[in-house]
């Protein structure tokens, strides 16, 4: 097993640089529908189509997209011994807050699903940033791997 994965290490990066894009780019829409939805009424048809859209990313895109990062990305660092080096170490940290973050999304869907918001439009507005300043670290990480 670990021959095949060896010899097939490019087509792993594949795989887990385009789930890492599709992750990304749904953690970057999410908060953003979470903003407009914050403007609607609950009970609306509006607030419905917010609520199937989003549970719809999440189901749909972002949650396979982590999950396939998680899986390629573990497997790389295994198969490469790259799980030693720092610039890795530092890399999977940003991972663990973007998922814990991934989580908190997950229960604000759920929270709009029962119409029991409690954030402002503000406040998801904030939390947008947050995914793309991980990006950037993990980039760096990955990219000059300063450690």
């Amino acid at each position: 097993m670990m021959m095949f994965l060896s010899n097939n290490i490019d087509w792993i990066k594949v795989v887990h640089v385009f789930a890492a894009f599709a992750w990304l780019a749904g953690m970057l829409y999410l908060p953003r529908l979470f903003v407009y939805h914050t403007e609607t009424t609950p009970g609306t048809a509006e607030y419905a189509r917010f609520v199937t859209m989003e549970q719809r990313l999440l189901k749909g895109i972002i949650n396979p997209a982590m999950i396939t990062v998680w899986i390629m990305g573990l497997t790389l660092a295994i198969v490469t011994g790259a799980y030693e080096d720092t610039w890795l170490q530092v890399k999977f940290s940003f991972v663990v807050i973007l998922s814990g973050l991934h989580g908190l999304c997950v229960r604000w869907v759920k929270a709009f699903a029962r119409g029991e918001n409690r954030h402002s439009a503000r406040f998801y507005k904030i939390v947008n940033e947050v995914p793309a300043l991980l990006l950037i670290g993990i980039l760096i990480m990955v990219l000059v791997q300063p450690f």
